[in-house]
């Protein structure tokens, strides 16, 4: 899932902050002290730092099998 540019409901930039998030939060830091450090004080543009979801990992796999069935019936045809 690709990150909201600004928060939906305050309007604040946030897309810019979250590659920094990610990798601090991968890095085993607290999650509220990370957001405080990066300055997201709102809960609304808190909210959107705790339910983003990468959903692309998930997705990936499905794309793959299509495209390895549509060759599998081209083939088939031809």
């Amino acid at each position: 899932m690709l990150v909201p540019v600004r928060c939906f409901t305050c309007g604040t930039p946030v897309a810019d902050k979250y590659s920094e998030y990610v990798s601090r939060l991968k890095s085993g830091e607290d999650p509220a002290k990370i957001m405080d450090s990066l300055g997201i004080n709102r809960y609304c543009c808190r909210r959107i730092f705790v339910s983003t979801v990468e959903t692309i990992d998930q997705v990936i796999p499905y794309y793959e099998a299509l495209r390895r069935r549509m060759s599998e019936i081209q083939s088939e045809i031809d």
